[in-house]
């Protein structure tokens, strides 16, 4: 589709947004929302014309791109068929939803609850695990990132959790690996996974074994950083649980459906939660749409005994019918593996080419479509561009990056020192050279802050 220009119509939308929409995580005096004029693939634009790359791939949701066409005649069709219905009820685009979910899930996670979106999926894990175990507390990662909402947002490691922190939620904190900014003065990954394990199970043991509900973690860590774990982490994670009788909960809310080149970045390393939360790329982001895969031993407990939980809209038909729709696409069409060897062949090592040229790249690192650069005023001191939480001046090196990459004609996802690199799972060859030439300018525009 060729964008055309409709200054008036884009004037007309800005004003009634900023009259009247209350936007999320904003001061809203202080924002200037662009004005969207239309979306199709990879790309997206406004009302100028103007065309951006979407390397950010909405908010990491828009897996197959903007209007599937197969997704939009599914939902299209649906609507037509049942537009909605209560979720008591079997009908078939939630159970053909479930089937195909359940089919692609690690190990037995069969029984699929539906939520609105991730950040429900959360709150209602750490339900289960609480329910199923009996116990108050669960435990998190700092560098984390787990939706919104109460439970969720009180399981963050952000600084997104702050506002929100009663310290009063049950929730208690430790630190991942992430070897380029250890907490654990580890030299190798080997190191870093052993102490980082060590550090957890004496969290454990300090906590009470017997007090622990759940341990939760992103799978790989999103907006925290795309830190991918070391190898044996996740297993070692996994038996410490076995060994306390906790609950482990993975959140592939960002990191499923295809973004790590794998269905679910769990089988990147062999290990299934009882727990996994997911959103977000289950339907491309078409319409809202999560929920949580559930083990046997998880969904025995609710046999007989009724769970306490719902939503007015668990497995709504419309957002079920594109989540069938677009598992079919992304099954057809091969865009796990497109993911998987464009990520291995092209941007994996295109990121780490521009690291040697950018003295403001400290660290690459990433898998499939799923990457981070991690932006630096020195190499060697590895201090980041801008400091920790940044806001207004003291963010000014990051927000004159962004505002390069969109002047190249790129959107980007910049969080604290980092941009992701998170293009849609289909996004083919030459769209994806586009976007690193355009990163690449956008970068000098990050050396010129460098030490």
């Amino acid at each position: 589709m060729t964008p055309q220009p409709n200054p008036e119509a884009g004037a007309a939308v800005k004003a009634a947004d900023r009259a009247h929409v209350f936007h999320s995580w904003s001061a809203q005096e202080l924002i200037d929302p662009l004005a969207v004029a239309g979306a199709e693939g990879s790309y997206f634009w406004d009302y100028d014309g103007r065309r951006y790359l979407d390397f950010a791939s909405g908010l990491v949701y828009t897996n197959i791109g903007y209007q599937h066409p197969k997704v939009v005649a599914a939902i299209q069709e649906q609507a037509a068929r049942m537009t909605t219905f209560a979720p008591a009820f079997a009908v078939e685009a939630r159970s053909e939803a479930a089937r195909l979910i359940a089919e692609r899930t690690p190990g037995d996670l069969d029984k699929i609850f539906f939520t609105n979106g991730g950040a429900d999926a959360v709150e209602h894990a750490l339900r289960m695990a609480r329910l199923h175990t009996g116990r108050p507390k669960v435990l998190s990662a700092y560098r984390s990132y787990h939706g919104g909402t109460q439970q969720a947002v009180n399981v963050t490691g952000d600084p997104r959790r702050w506002a929100s922190d009663s310290g009063t939620a049950g929730v208690v904190r430790f630190w991942a690996p992430f070897l380029y900014r250890s907490r654990f003065y580890a030299e190798t990954e080997e190191q870093e996974c052993a102490r980082a394990l060590e550090h957890l199970e004496t969290t454990i043991a300090f906590e009470g074994p017997s007090t622990v509900a759940a341990i939760i973690l992103e799978t790989v860590p999103g907006t925290a950083g795309i830190m991918v774990p070391p190898p044996g982490y996740l297993a070692g994670v996994r038996e410490l649980c076995d060994k306390y009788g906790i609950v482990f909960v993975l959140d592939e809310v960002m990191a499923g459906f295809g973004r790590t080149g794998e269905w679910f970045a769990a089988d990147l390393f062999d290990v299934t939660p009882d727990l996994l939360t997911f959103a977000k790329g289950v339907n491309s982001g078409y319409v809202p749409l999560g929920g949580v895969a559930i083990s046997g031993a998880m969904a025995e407990t609710f046999g007989k005994r009724p769970y306490p939980g719902g939503l007015t809209y668990s497995g709504h038909p419309l957002a079920c019918a594109a989540a069938v729709a677009t598992i079919n696409v992304m099954a057809e069409e091969g865009v796990v593996e497109n993911a998987a060897r464009l990520g291995a062949s092209l941007v994996g090592p295109e990121l780490r080419a521009l690291a040697e040229r950018h003295p403001s790249v400290g660290e690459v690192r990433g898998v499939g479509m799923f990457w981070a650069l991690e932006l630096v005023r020195d190499r060697r001191t590895r201090e980041p561009l801008v400091p920790y939480n940044a806001a207004g001046e003291a963010n000014a090196p990051m927000a004159a990056f962004a505002a390069a990459a969109k002047e190249s004609g790129i959107w980007p996802f910049v969080n604290m020192n980092r941009t992701h690199v998170v293009p849609p799972l289909n996004a083919s060859e030459a769209e994806l050279k586009e976007g690193l030439a355009a990163l690449d300018a956008a970068l000098t525009v990050a050396d010129g802050y460098t030490e």
